[in-house]
């Protein structure tokens, strides 16, 4: 039987890819969706609970992580570094650093051009993986050598592209376009949205919002709750300067769309993130009156699980939902 390509690159059991988050994503959830046979990965201030702006302890605080993950796992792990730019590339400049020294297997690149880093890492021997939001960035990274690239549809929570390409139009886009392995996100909380992803043409799915609200995740309990307690309709694409992001509804999300809508400038729009930031959210626990990035899927979340718990449902019940559906495509054959 052919091996899933996303399995056989990365050495895992399940093409499930826990995606990073800011201020969640600790070693805590990484090893534990590592050690459940998907693929965790630190996210931006892995682990941290105080912000800084010094570049050599934010590399650092990445080395710590990085070490506490290989206490609790023996698994393959991934590493985010979000590129940026101007000033902000001195902190991935040091990641990178970091990750090579350290030897991590395997590292998530996004907010910014696979051109940047793509070649030291793979120099190294880690795998990169790159997340677009387009075909013709699809294009261009595998052009530039990455193993694998990230496609997020407009459901996705946190920052992504003016694009505002849904899930469901993306991947096949982009599976069409490419030959290396692809992996979807954008509101799969569930077995059936990965097995949707498998047939839109992806090779693995990537989750954020549903290992957010899981026992091992860094999330403030009130922060789960609030998630848990969402409906259909508990999100909302927020219009930023250089990209769109996605948040759960609350008082920071209409206070924002209000002062947008009254024509705030963009200085007094950063003023309110960042009086308000996902840090104010996430580690402080104010889910209502600060932003908390969250997709759509969050909608299909009814309760806090382990990520073992997580992973164990999608693998346990997705041959029920393929039998499910080869019942209903007989109508059409």
């Amino acid at each position: 039987m052919e091996k899933n390509r996303i399995c056989e690159l990365l050495g895992i059991r399940y093409p499930i890819i826990q995606a990073p988050m800011n201020w969640v994503s600790g070693a805590e959830l990484v090893a534990a969706v590592s050690n459940a046979g998907g693929l965790g990965t630190l996210g931006p201030n892995a682990g941290a609970k105080t912000i800084t702006a010094d570049v050599e302890l934010t590399g650092e605080r990445l080395r710590s992580q990085i070490n506490k993950v290989r206490d609790l796992t023996k698994e393959p792990f991934a590493v985010n570094i979000p590129i940026g730019a101007g000033e902000g590339r001195q902190y991935s400049q040091r990641n990178v650093q970091v990750v090579i020294e350290e030897g991590v297997p395997v590292v998530i690149t996004s907010v910014g051009g696979p051109d940047v880093y793509t070649k030291t890492l793979k120099e190294a021997g880690i795998k990169v993986l790159h997340a677009v939001s387009t075909v013709r960035h699809a294009r261009k990274a595998k052009e530039l050598g990455v193993d694998a690239v990230i496609c997020e549809g407009f459901e996705a929570g946190g920052h992504k592209g003016f694009t505002e390409l849904t899930t469901l139009t993306l991947i096949p886009m982009i599976a069409d376009a490419i030959t290396i392995p692809l992996i979807a996100g954008g509101g799969i909380a569930d077995a059936r949205g990965v097995l949707a992803a498998l047939a839109l043409g992806a090779d693995a799915v990537y989750m954020g919002t549903r290992f957010m609200v899981t026992r091992e995740s860094d999330s403030h309990p009130r922060v789960k709750e609030a998630v848990v307690k969402g409906e259909d309709a508990c999100t909302v694409s927020i219009p930023k300067d250089m990209m769109l992001g996605r948040d759960l509804r609350n008082t920071f999300t209409k206070k924002y769309l209000e002062m947008k809508a009254a024509g705030a400038s963009s200085e007094e729009l950063n003023n309110y993130i960042n009086e308000h930031s996902p840090y104010h959210a996430q580690v402080l626990g104010d889910s209502e009156g600060a932003e908390l990035h969250c997709g759509q899927g969050g909608s299909l979340i009814t309760g806090v699980e382990s990520a073992a718990e997580v992973i164990q449902g999608i693998t346990s019940t997705i041959h029920s939902h393929l039998e499910e559906l080869k019942h209903k495509l007989n109508n059409f054959l």
